[in-house]
């Protein structure tokens, strides 16, 4: 690697150095400990210093240098890991630079010259693979560390890197910790003591920052039950972040087959960098905070002074600015947030230079000041070219009309801000396949009825209605504290809708789509799909009391918009729960809103919720237990065991509790969930078990609990619901509600706000990804013991030995899946499948698996008995092995009976292994993933595996000419390098031989006229499956079967009846006879140390690829 030139003193660096070539411009160097001799004590303590210290010339263990026979300056210009890396670098200045450094005359040029060249095959070399990064130059030093080091496959790719102390027991070890695409990894060398850790994101089932009395401050990362902790970190937050941004992604690309969609940056694994996963965070940060459509990025942050005119003074916050929105968030405590969509800027103008202010003009006659903005010109520029707003000259008349519009407006703002009028927004009007929400249709207000409850619902509305003329109403409306109380007071009826499309950012996903969903409608209408088969079934249970779902209106809406929904994302499609939510926003929403409502929750607000694995409540549940912990201390003491509370709220989660309170009360629940999200469930959760805590200490088993939260749901009432009793629900438990206190929902909402809504939304998405990898890997720990569980009832293999293949076949299956993001692998791998279906593999793989854990270790042409292999283990021929397949095989061939062993490789030359084409596998294409599953399919399969009887030795076909021919050869290849070897092939030859003339001898008895020339045929045929063809065995699929052919060819020239072949038994009854082949078959081969050997080597040999 050339490096860019340093300077260096090789007054004592002798001692370290040892000279290997050298010329008059030029000396190549070998560092002392290493290559030969290794170097003693030097060795040691050179090897400590290039550990602990950053540069790669003293890490490197060979280098080039510059220098003239005039000067005592050196100059470092390269270094390489390897000898012949090294020797190339040397050969290339001989042959390039040599000759022309005698051209000048004074030693200066010559140096010059040297540098030069040296810096431009540096930028040459950075112009594709280091462009993105913050320092090429040091970032080229890491990267030849970090390849040295832990021989990662050539495509793994380097993130970032941190010198840090990883410790090892009580003990520290100072290092370098490297964090790459796949890998978390950590190199120490400490006076001969190496420390060498190499973890895959995929492996990792905690990761957290921590602190106790020895470590102040540390990460720590669970993985394989192991605990690592690593301190001493510079930055240790930027390093907790890029780490949790790797496993995340890990978790995303291999569990859930998902990329980073919409981040360039981050859609190739080969091509992520520490920058790209910077603004990848802070882009999620973004978007959770404004509820932005996942496609917007964040682009720019300035710092300003937004004038508020409601409260009549500047706020201090930072404009952050997407492809498609305008956003400030106050940073003074007043909690005060703005979304500008683009599409409502009319103008920007610059009305102030010495104040650095700009003025946003927006739809609906309203304006922002925004002030003391340091890059005011560009961000200026960048918002009208985004609108679409010219600002060249032929404008100039309407742009000074709208000026003067804005600064008027401005001034009536400063002057006038008792005046409302100007601050009301224009409501947007779409038309949807049903104009109308449910409510409005099945339980219209009425005008004239002054009852108590309809009163408080009129004072709810002109609360909202001036709450609208102070802070604006619709996409650009003022979010503030005040915004806040009124929802948890409760939202009326009327306005219900709007505001959960505002909140929920919804309003925005159907403006920037319009026409989508009745698109949608049309193109889903007919459809037949497990998805819509399900949808059918649950439809008639979805809020079945109510009125409107007990009409065809209602049912046909919801049908749509279920319908529809499943046909635009057919990843999640349907699932429980989805049909009483949408029951819920049908009847405050029109049609299309509630399309667009179900699509923010569905893909924003509960990632991950609604699938067959249902992960995002899982994780929002262990949150749930993180946050009772520390809230709720005294139940904890009681009930040490919080799983209890996961399987009870999974309901509250799923259905927001939708399904444990009566409707006229869980829609103020909804309220608070799309203002502030998943926190108004969580704290809302903690509040009523806080409600019932002397309740549940009292109680003596998990039933009782339950039964205790159930009456109290069912006293939840609304005390200012102007629904009428047709409408409300009946309470499941209605005779025991005299003994059980009435709560009202706003009450508890509000207790829950005052008691548990000090942590914010921040603290839950982070508890959320550290959650969400354990959850990860307990679900994916399930599926492992239950095949396990599966498999070892047809295998003689233990429970630990299954456990470590599974171990080793599901990272066969992820290390064809790290490097690329369209593995046949990766794109195969489903969750929703059947346990034993979601981990298979390719061929491929499964050759380069097989090669480590096959019994035989001198075998030769390995890949042409692994693809036989594969051919008979894969039974449903769709080219994919799955771990019960996988077992089968190898349980065969490390087991101790000579006839089942014989058995095997005898199917191996049978069709369907031995005849195929030679390009490998048959494959049927196999329709996968959620909406395509054969339910007929799978209960044929089932019903024939249970009725599937044992295959005994006279079912088997007989063998011919050709098959024979090949079968003796993949003996002699079995036995190739055994010591016995010579006995082995001795013994195969007589039994070929004793065969062939049984065979003659038959076919005599046949024909008694044969002609007495045929009886030389047995012995030709014999010598054509001698040792000496073995080499012509070995080899590629192709080769073997095409020599087999061969040899068919021959024997059918030569014979004028070549159908001639051999039955099992006949095989069989000749091989027992042979003393050593019954040993070799039955000699016994410890997997253990096989399976041992496969996890050291099976890394490296992906690397040697």
């Amino acid at each position: 690697m050339w490096l860019k030139p340093e300077e260096i003193l090789l007054k004592n660096a002798f001692k370290l150095w040892v000279t290997e070539k050298d010329n008059e411009y030029f000396v190549l160097q070998r560092r002392r400990g290493y290559g030969e001799g290794g170097g003693g004590l030097t060795g040691l303590l050179v090897g400590t210093l290039d550990t602990v210290l950053d540069s790669t010339s003293k890490v490197a263990p060979y280098r080039i240098l510059h220098h003239t026979p005039d000067s005592q300056v050196y100059w470092s210009i390269a270094c390489g890991v390897t000898k012949e890396e090294i020797d190339q670098h040397w050969d290339w200045l001989q042959q390039n630079i040599m000759r022309t450094l005698s051209v000048f005359d004074s030693t200066e040029d010559i140096t010059s010259f040297v540098q030069g060249k040296i810096r431009g095959l540096i930028a040459e070399e950075g112009k594709t693979s280091l462009v993105l990064e913050d320092d090429p130059e040091k970032f080229r030093e890491a990267l030849l560390r970090f390849e040295k080091w832990f021989e990662l496959p050539a495509q793994e790719k380097l993130v970032t890197y941190y010198s840090c102390s990883y410790w090892k027991g009580k003990v520290p070890c100072q290092g370098w910790l490297y964090l790459s695409t796949n890998f978390l990894c950590f190199y120490s060398y400490l006076l001969g003591s190496e420390v060498k850790l190499i973890i895959s994101w995929d492996e990792i089932w905690r990761l957290e920052k921590t602190s106790n009395v020895i470590l102040t401050e540390s990460i720590h990362v669970l993985a394989h039950g192991e605990d690592h902790y690593f301190s001493m970190l510079l930055h240790l937050s930027e390093t907790f972040v890029i780490m949790e941004q790797l496993a995340n992604y890990s978790i995303k690309r291999l569990f859930d087959k998902e990329a980073f969609q919409g981040e360039p940056a981050l859609s190739d694994p080969l091509q992520i960098t520490k920058r790209g996963l910077e603004a990848h965070a802070k882009s999620e940060q973004f978007r959770a905070f404004f509820r932005l459509p996942k496609e917007e990025n964040l682009l720019e942050v300035h710092e300003s002074f937004l004038w508020v005119p409601f409260s009549h003074f500047n706020t201090l916050g930072k404009i952050c600015l997407s492809e498609n929105y305008l956003c400030f968030a106050s940073q003074d405590g007043s909690q005060c947030h703005i979304i500008i969509p683009m599409r409502e800027v009319i103008n920007v103008e610059k009305p102030d230079s010495s104040s650095r202010a700009l003025t946003v003009c927006v739809r609906g006659k309203r304006a922002l000041r925004f002030s003391e903005v340091r890059d005011y010109q560009r961000l200026a520029n960048t918002i009208r070219s985004r609108c679409g707003i010219s600002a060249s000259p032929q404008h100039s008349a309407s742009s000074e009309a709208i000026r003067g519009e804005c600064q008027s407006l401005i001034n009536h703002f400063e002057d006038n801000p008792e005046d409302v009028t100007l601050m009301v927004g224009q409501k947007d009007t779409s038309k949807a396949v049903s104009t109308e929400a449910l409510m409005t249709v099945f339980h219209p207000q009425d005008v004239e009825n002054l009852d108590p409850k309809m009163l408080k619902e009129k004072m709810k509305e002109q609360s909202w209605n001036i709450h609208f003329s102070e802070y604006g109403r619709g996409t650009s409306m003022f979010f503030t504290k005040k915004t806040r109380d009124l929802i948890v007071r409760g939202v009326p009826e009327s306005l219900r809708g709007e505001l959960w499309m505002l909140f929920s950012g919804a309003v925005n996903d159907m403006a920037t789509h319009p026409g989508c969903y009745t698109e949608l409608v049309e193109q889903s209408l007919g459809t037949s799909t497990l998805a819509t088969d399900e949808i059918e079934r649950d439809l008639h249970r979805s809020l079945p009391e109510h009125p409107a779902f007990q009409s065809d209106t209602g049912i046909s809406a919801l049908r749509r918009v279920l319908t529809a929904y499943a046909y635009r994302n057919p990843k999640i499609g349907y699932c429980q729960a989805m049909n009483i939510l949408t029951s819920v926003l049908l009847l405050y929403a029109k049609e299309e809103e509630a399309f667009w409502l179900l699509v923010a929750v569905c893909e924003r607000m509960l990632p991950d919720y609604f699938n067959r694995r249902i992960i995002g409540a899982l994780v929002d549940q262990a949150v749930f237990e993180d946050l009772i912990r520390e809230n709720l201390p005294q139940l904890v003491d009681h009930m040490t065991d919080l799983s209890f509370f996961s399987s009870v709220s999974l309901s509250w989660f799923l259905t927001l509790f939708i399904s444990v309170l009566p409707i006229e009360s869980a829609v103020n629940v909804v309220d608070c969930f799309f203002y502030d999200g998943i926190k108004a469930i969580l704290q809302l959760g903690l509040a009523v078990l806080d409600y019932n805590m002397e309740a549940l200490i009292a109680c003596n088993d998990d039933a009782e609990a339950v039964t205790i939260l159930n009456r109290f749901f069912d006293s939840v009432t609304n005390k200012d619901s102007p629904l009428p009793p047709t409408v409300q629900q009946a309470s499941v438990g209605n005779n025991d509600k005299a003994s059980h206190v009435s709560v009202d929902i706003s009450e508890l909402i509000r207790e829950a706000y005052e008691k548990y809504g000090h942590f914010r939304s921040e603290e839950v998405e982070s508890s959320r990804k550290r959650n969400k990898l354990h959850v990860i890997q307990t679900l994916e720990d399930t599926t492992k013991q239950n095949v396990i569980r599966v498999v070892s009832q047809d295998v003689r293999f233990t429970s630990s030995q299954l456990d470590e293949l599974y171990n080793l076949f599901k990272r066969q299956h992820f290390l064809s899946c790290y490097w690329t993001m369209k593995s046949p692998a990766l794109l195969h791998h489903d969750p929703s499948l059947a346990y034993l279906e979601q981990y298979q593999l390719g061929f491929q793989q499964f050759s380069e698996l097989f090669s480590l854990l096959e019994p035989w270790a001198f075998c030769a042409s390995k890949s042409t008995l692994s693809l036989w292999v594969f051919r008979l283990i894969d039974e449903n021929q769709d080219g994919l092995v799955n771990f019960k397949e996988f077992c089968y095989a190898l349980d065969t061939l490390y087991g101790v009976s000579f006839t089942n062993k014989l058995k095997f490789l005898f199917k191996l030359h049978l069709p369907p292994a031995f005849d195929l084409p030679e390009d490998g596998v048959i494959r049927k294409s196999p329709e996968r993933g959620r909406g395509k599953v054969d339910l007929q399919a799978y209960l044929k399969q089932w019903q024939n595996e249970i009725l599937k009887k044992e295959e005994t030795i006279k079912d088997l076909p007989r063998i011919n000419q050709a098959q024979f021919i090949q079968f003796s050869k993949t003996l002699y290849n079995i036995f190739h390098g055994d010591p016995e070897e010579e006995s082995l092939y001795r013994a195969v030859a007589h039994v070929t031989s004793l065969l062939l003339r049984m065979e003659e001898v038959g076919r005599r008895l046949q024909e008694p006229s044969s002609p007495p020339a045929e009886a030389t045929q047995p012995a030709s045929t014999a010598a054509s499956v001698e040792p000496s063809s073995t080499q012509e065995a070995s080899g590629n699929p192709k080769t073997s079967d095409a020599s087999g052919s061969h040899s068919s060819q021959e024997g059918a020239a030569e014979q004028p009846d070549p159908d001639w072949s051999f039955s099992f038994e006949q095989v069989l009854a000749s091989l027992l006879n042979e003393p050593a082949i019954v040993g070799f078959f039955e000699r016994h081969v410890h997997i253990q140390t096989k399976l041992g050997q496969a996890r050291v080597a099976q890394l490296k040999l992906k690397a040697n690829k």
